[in-house]
């Protein structure tokens, strides 16, 4: 290992990027002969064979793609490093990249928000989207944490996985919906509403797909499928026949705005809690350790493992 050399793991990203070595010679800086010759050192080195030759080009082995996903993770820790080691030479106060899904929006804003009381010359980057998508970026190292469900993963001992909050859920609508406003509404009042959901698979979609099986009703067909908070908004906003399942912290931050309101729809399934996503075994950068304290819940004999002070 201590042979491996920073340009042969640059040189074997721009591969699998590019799809040929000359592409990948060129992003790097070498020669086709010297990047021949690099990877050949480098396939010598780890003692496999990373890539297979093809009329589409140079396609990963089943070793090549375990080696860039390392590859890419000590990239990313080169660059936070590079980063990290520049923020706090001009005093700008270190870089954290967070993800978030839809419900745990406004719970990350305000987190954020006290850390950046802390913290006023921290840069921040903020991604949203589904679980799926934000435990991939954490896997590659793309981001330092998230706020999510390690539950729809297929590598869970990848991760660790901290309890953060309990999940509750609201039925939001536009204010002119025709149910607004009653004392309490059954579910076969909304089956032939258009619902704004999460895409099939991630839990809270699986949650409104069993409330209608549990009603014995069939599942809305034509959805409108959406991770975002600011176009679920905009939908209700501007359609008076529509629905959407979101978090209560969502909802209410949305019926702030008096755009939307909240449906007496009582749902019988339970939702699965928060959970602050990263990395099992990678340090914690400290903007990292303060954002979790942020997060940190009140006691709770409900939950299992709780965020460290």
């Amino acid at each position: 290992m201590s042979r491996l050399h920073a340009k042969q793991l640059r040189l074997l990203i721009a591969i699998e990027e590019s799809g040929s070595l000359l592409g990948a010679a060129d992003k790097v800086g070498l020669t086709q002969p010297g990047a021949s010759k690099a990877l050949s050192e480098l396939e010598a080195t780890l003692k496999v064979t990373l890539f297979k030759r093809t009329n589409r080009g140079l396609i990963p082995t089943e070793a090549g793609q375990c080696a860039l996903r390392f590859a890419r993770l000590i990239q990313s820790d080169i660059d936070k490093l590079r980063f990290e080691l520049e923020a706090i030479a001009s005093g700008a106060g270190g870089h954290l990249a967070i993800g978030t899904i839809m419900g745990a929006a406004p719970l990350l804003s305000d987190a954020v928000s006290s850390l950046l009381k802390q913290q006023p010359h921290m840069s921040v980057e903020i991604v949203e989207d589904t679980s799926e998508t934000l435990l991939g970026l954490i896997e590659r190292g793309r981001l330092d944490a998230a706020i999510c469900r390690s539950s729809v993963s297929r590598n869970p001992g990848v991760y660790e996985a901290l309890f953060v909050k309990d999940e509750t859920l609201s039925v939001i609508a536009n204010v002119r919906h025709p149910a607004m406003g009653a004392e309490a509404v059954e579910l076969r009042e909304l089956q032939d509403s258009r619902w704004v959901v999460y895409r099939a698979h991630m839990p809270m979609r699986r949650l409104l797909e069993r409330e209608f099986h549990e009603a014995q009703l069939n599942f809305p067909q034509h959805l409108i499928e959406t991770t975002s908070a600011l176009t679920t908004l905009t939908l209700l906003g501007r359609n008076t026949d529509l629905v959407a399942l979101v978090s209560d912290d969502v909802a209410n931050y949305f019926c702030h705005n008096g755009l939307v309101g909240t449906l007496a729809l009582k749902l019988r399934s339970r939702s699965e809690p928060y959970e602050l996503v990263l990395r099992k075994g990678v340090p914690r950068s400290p903007a990292l350790v303060l954002l979790m304290k942020a997060l940190e819940p009140p006691p709770n004999p409900r939950a299992g493992e709780v965020l460290p002070a």
